[in-house]
């Protein structure tokens, strides 16, 4: 008897939401509540494990992962598939590798060092990011570290540090710019690009609120190193080195700008709340990279910038929109939540896979894509706010689609991680639009050009992927289950996470027949349309 008890304490104690996932539930539901709307149904099990897959470690899952986490029968296995992917050796790698991608996207761009004369080494960035999710560095502890860094960025070169690849392409040219608002805009949610010319017409950022915060940039250098005897670049290696100031007296390092009017001001480092600093340029008696790091981790615009950010990431829309540009000009759909939720971050340490956790095993997350009669007014693609009353359609990345093509063949990628890495950058140029913007956005786009489909049609990846030699996924599932319908149940499951509808099988007949009773052919033509259906490609 006493033994059933402590079960039973200890089941009603494994069932206790988390404060944090309480928060949301309680805020999102309260929102349900005002708009007096009826969420979506709860997402099945199949849809969701695809769902968390794609988005903690990057891929669809293998049949045989949806077939353990449909076998744990417990109540609390979706806790435990989100603990299992952040935290268990089998997935390190792939989460590393996920969030190294994402990052490196974020902070030089999908282009960033691809060029030779580019002095961004992405190599270099992807190792950095890779090691750092790898050993689940804090959050603050990253950034700090991307924004005060010094060193080489071609990995094995002296004093290498992968971190300066984020700093090293945007401080040599025009005064920095790139590099305040690149740093602004990520880490602390404040778009600040357009005000070097001008006083932001919405927001309360001046002219003068820019330049103090591009003095802090000014004592950063970009240097070449070349190969020995030769003019050939070899690496770059980002430096902090005294800077006299625009008027030649690094006492009183000053920056000069130009007003509108064609007034000219004086700027010094000021941080956004104001909070001055030591005006001198030497380095010796203050290094500005440093001090900006120092007051980035007191600033709140660091905690509600990251949760905004990932927030988005799981659940599709930020709090605001665009999410990088956050303010009382810019007020979010649930403010109250936002700054919990920021508090909570930081009360964790920054840690973000417990972020993550809170994020995936919260209701809204939980939820069917399904717009209904009870929810029309939550379509933020038509303009309204999103209530985040259903989970929210949207295309894979490239990235996604490439390892989940990797997956779907049933296999990991071959070659080392340099081939590896070679191969997906080579496929995923097909996909990547730049944008003429300040910052060179960039997106990867679905559009249905020619090369695109003919890449997804035939390209290497779906031609392993649909491949019925031995030892491949369709010849695995060949000699699986107990008929022809068991496999092409499988075969659903693997790609959609669901069963095929009526029609489907209907169609599988057909092809059956069409292929002369050749099984393995029906099911090789049915995986090939899955994997290039819109379906496919959506995360859902």
């Amino acid at each position: 008897m006493i033994l059933m008890i402590a079960f039973a304490s200890l089941a009603r104690a494994q069932s206790v939401v988390p404060p944090q996932i309480a928060m949301i539930n309680d805020a999102i539901e309260q929102g349900w509540a005002d708009y007096e709307i009826t969420p979506a149904k709860e997402a099945d099990d199949a849809v969701w494990c695809r769902r968390v897959f794609l988005d903690i470690i990057g891929r669809i899952p293998s049949l045989e992962e949806q077939q353990e986490f449909a076998a744990d029968r417990g109540g609390n296995r979706r806790a435990k598939l989100v603990d299992r992917l952040l935290h268990d050796d089998r997935y390190t790698e792939e989460y590393a590798n996920h969030w190294a991608t994402v990052w490196s996207n974020l902070l030089i761009g999908r282009g960033g060092g691809m060029d030779r004369r580019d002095l961004t080494n992405r190599d270099g960035m992807m190792k950095y990011l890779r090691d750092s999710f790898a050993e689940n560095k804090s959050y603050d502890r990253m950034v700090y570290e991307l924004v005060t860094a010094e060193g080489a960025t071609k990995p094995g070169a002296p004093g290498f540090n992968g971190a300066v690849n984020f700093l090293v392409g945007k401080v040599n040219e025009e005064k920095a710019v790139l590099a305040a608002s690149s740093v602004s805009r990520i880490f602390l949610g404040q778009q600040v690009q357009c005000t070097q010319c001008h006083n932001h017409p919405f927001n309360d950022w001046k002219q003068q609120k820019f330049w103090e915060f591009n003095s802090f940039f000014r004592q950063t250098r970009a240097l070449r190193r070349f190969v020995d005897g030769t003019r050939d670049v070899d690496y770059a290696e980002l430096v902090s080195e005294d800077y006299a100031g625009e008027a030649g007296d690094p006492n009183d390092a000053l920056v000069f700008y130009e007003m509108r009017n064609g007034l000219t001001r004086v700027a010094y480092p000021v941080f956004t709340d104001g909070t001055e600093i030591s005006k001198s340029g030497y380095v010796d008696d203050v290094n500005r990279r440093h001090e900006l790091g120092r007051l980035m981790m007191d600033s709140q615009s660091l905690d509600r910038m990251a949760i905004n950010r990932y927030w988005s990431m799981f659940l599709g829309y930020g709090f605001t929109k665009p999410i990088d540009d956050m303010g009382p000009h810019n007020n979010p759909t649930h403010p109250q939540l936002l700054d919990d939720l920021a508090n909570a971050f930081r009360g964790s340490s920054y840690n973000v896979k417990d972020l993550i956790t809170w994020l995936t095993l919260s209701r809204p997350y939980s939820l069917a894509a399904v717009l209904g009669s009870n929810n029309q007014i939550d379509d933020p693609s038509i303009g309204e706010t999103p209530k985040f009353s259903r989970f929210y359609l949207r295309q894979m990345s490239a990235e996604q689609l490439y390892q989940s093509l990797v997956s779907a063949s049933g296999g990991n990628a071959t070659g080392t991680y340099e081939q590896q890495e070679k191969k997906r950058r080579e496929w995923l140029r097909q996909f990547v639009v730049t944008f003429g913007t300040d910052e060179g956005d960039e997106a990867t786009t679905f559009d249905g050009s020619i090369p695109q489909a003919l890449m997804l049609f035939n390209g290497e990846l779906t031609q392993n992927a649909t491949s019925t030699k031995p030892g491949s996924f369709l010849d695995r599932l060949s000699q699986s289950g107990k008929s022809t319908r068991d496999r092409l149940n499988l075969l659903y499951k693997a790609g959609l996470s669901r069963q095929p509808t009526k029609r489907e099988v209907a169609l599988a007949g057909e092809l059956y027949r069409a292929r002369g009773g050749k099984e393995i052919e029906m099911l090789q033509d049915v995986w090939w349309a899955i994997l290039n259906s819109n379906e496919f490609i959506m995360q859902h």
